[in-house]
């Protein structure tokens, strides 16, 4: 481990969990590709919410994706790296999902809350890679909102020690999402990924910036069951 990194000792090791881990590079942080199903064919990538992890088996919900299923932790979450004084953005979750994308050479995206925002970064930054987007409710999707708030100084424990790190909590709850900045990665999916939809909404809640990739072509309002049917045969 580098200077200025440190990881859940608790976790940090795969002998005790009976899911295949890897260890990923993104800079100077490991990240925790999961496995939680093999198989032929594009893989399904997991990606979850605030303050989650990868679970520990597959959801059932998901069981009918015909190809292998991993489910990636992202920095400062479950077996990942917690880099020491926080720093944490989306965009930076974006190059963990990207590291695992490029292992993976080609996905379909399952994202849960801040996994859902996540996912629809990288569907636009990385068209041809990500074969559909699926967006799901869950934990941080709503973010800090379309506009900066009042600047605020987070002070989490630093030897409280464990994941989630208490800065991504601070930190990711407050990130800005600004409605055209989302779509703007939409329109990027669609202009270069070739699909018709690159982006299924199978999500209740609708904080702005998924309101308005919701009402843009290219985002098709779905069931998850759907989704999963319609990216399995792209």
């Amino acid at each position: 481990m580098r200077s200025g990194e440190r990881t859940d000792p608790g976790r940090s090791g795969d002998r005790t969990d009976p899911r295949r881990v890897e260890r990923l590079r993104h800079a100077k942080l490991d990240l925790a590709l999961h496995t939680l199903r093999d198989g032929e064919g594009r893989p399904l990538l997991l990606l979850h919410g605030l303050g989650e992890r990868t679970p520990a088996t597959l959801p059932r919900e998901l069981a009918a994706w015909p190809g292998p299923v991993h489910g990636l932790d992202f920095t400062g979450h479950g077996q990942s790296t917690i880099p020491r004084g926080g720093g944490y953005t989306c965009e930076v979750l974006m190059g963990d999902a990207d590291t695992a994308l490029r292992h993976l050479k080609q996905a379909t995206l399952v994202g849960r809350g801040l996994g859902a925002y996540v996912a629809l970064l990288l569907a636009g930054a990385r068209p041809a890679e990500v074969r559909g987007a699926i967006l799901r409710d869950g934990l941080g999707l709503a973010g800090g909102g379309p506009t900066p708030g009042t600047p605020t100084i987070s002070f989490p424990n630093p030897s409280a020690g464990g994941t989630p790190d208490p800065f991504a909590l601070a930190e990711l709850s407050r990130d800005v999402r600004p409605p055209d900045y989302a779509t703007v990665f939409l329109r990027q999916a669609n202009e270069l990924s070739g699909l018709e939809w690159p982006v299924s909404v199978c999500c209740a809640e609708r904080p702005d910036w998924l309101a308005a990739i919701a009402s843009e072509p290219g985002a098709l309002e779905t069931s998850l069951d759907e989704a999963l049917r319609h990216y399995a045969g792209v």
